[in-house]
């Protein structure tokens, strides 16, 4: 395997890493204290075309693989994870689109993503997380329409979407009776909550979304009736990749913030990294960063050659969520008492850091999913 980027991959890895430190970093801590989505900085990231890079070139986009997101979003997660999935989430809307949609629902809404609209990916309810098959919206066959009832919760971007990309339950219990429509934001009978209060992650916003007999055409379901299921697992090949990048972000400053600190601080008449136990705790950070980022940049690089990345992706997503908790957590200790002050980043780091074990499929979950992937 080639383990070195090409000149155009390196380009992007390098506007994205000088774009977060030039325009993320300085403003995450005000973004994460006001809670306040950054729309001034997705304005310029798009302008730099940092955004929509898998859309194709026909529909305005990139056209770029999952490889080059997962190195953008590495550098964007690394100057706050909180600004890197506000930014990035549209991905999980454009993908369902764009590999299960129709050359009609891809003329209509992915060049409006390009174009900087958000949208939003809607599946997530207050009785389904990790368990896709579970999910309870219905969507009701009634001649040319379907009409949608139920709610979703912690879906990110909702209270700024145009349209969401929506999986409702069309059959009977289990993973066969899923499907997927695109809902327009001005649907009657459409509504966002207020954004939800939270640990981390606070400048990207996540809603709960209501549908009260939402009527929709049928030409807004993407692929048949029933394969719900099948294009959310799908989704999650796409989107782990990205993810575990959401984690290596966070554990790279984690690493690099520790670092700086170790070199200054200093105890007992010299700089703390002098101590082993310090520097044990700096060399595990760092070899666990590469470990991540080699499975994350795998994931993806797979998927881009048409090789199935479940496992991969899977494995991926599990060991950046817990590396970079572990890691937040060390960065803490390593500042000591200073570590638990807002005074310095990171007990952010370690705020933003806890959701990456819980969203895009739990850490038990990926265990779960590898475990049947090994029977395979």
């Amino acid at each position: 395997m080639d383990f070195l980027l090409n000149h155009e991959e390196r380009q992007l890895q390098q506007l994205a890493r000088t774009f977060a430190g030039r325009e993320i970093i300085p403003q995450a801590s005000e973004l994460d204290r006001t809670k306040t989505f950054p729309q001034a900085i997705y304005d310029q990231a798009l302008s730099l075309g940092l955004l929509n890079l898998t859309v194709p070139e026909e529909y305005g986009g990139a056209g770029l693989g999952c490889l080059a997101l997962t190195l953008v979003t590495e550098e964007l997660c690394r100057g706050c994870v909180g600004v890197g999935a506000a930014l990035s989430i549209n991905s999980l809307a454009a993908d369902a689109v764009i590999h299960h949609g129709s050359e009609e629902q891809k003329q209509w809404v992915l060049p409006r993503l390009v174009a900087g609209e958000l949208a939003s990916y809607a599946a997530t309810e207050p009785g389904a997380g990790s368990d896709v098959a579970g999910l309870q919206t219905r969507a009701v066959r009634d001649g040319d329409d379907y009409v949608l009832s139920g709610s979703k919760t912690w879906i990110s971007n909702a209270n700024l979407a145009s349209f969401f990309v929506v999986f409702a339950r069309t059959g009977d219990g289990g993973s066969t009776g899923l499907s997927v429509f695109i809902v327009e934001r001005s649907t009657p009978g459409l509504s966002v909550g207020e954004p939800l209060d939270k640990l981390g992650q606070r400048c990207a916003p996540t809603c709960e979304i209501f549908f009260d007999s939402c009527r929709i055409p049928a030409s807004q379901r993407i692929g048949e009736e029933g394969q719900g299921f099948r294009i959310a697992m799908d989704a999650f090949d796409h989107s782990r990749p990205m993810v575990a990048a959401f984690g290596v972000g966070v554990h790279a400053r984690c690493l690099e913030e520790s670092l700086a600190y170790a070199q200054t601080r200093q105890t007992m008449g010299q700089p703390i990294i002098r101590h082993q136990l310090i520097a044990a705790k700096l060399a595990e950070m760092s070899t666990s960063l590469e470990a991540a980022r080699l499975l994350a940049y795998r994931a993806a690089w797979l998927i881009d050659h048409g090789q199935r990345n479940t496992l991969a992706a899977s494995q991926a997503k599990l060991f950046a969520a817990e590396s970079v908790m572990a890691a937040a957590t060390e960065a803490v200790q390593i500042f000591g008492g200073m570590g638990y002050s807002t005074e310095y980043p990171v007990e952010k780091l370690f705020r933003d850091a806890k959701v990456l074990q819980i969203y895009e499929g739990t850490s038990e979950i990926q265990k779960l999913v590898i475990a049947r992937e090994l029977q395979r």
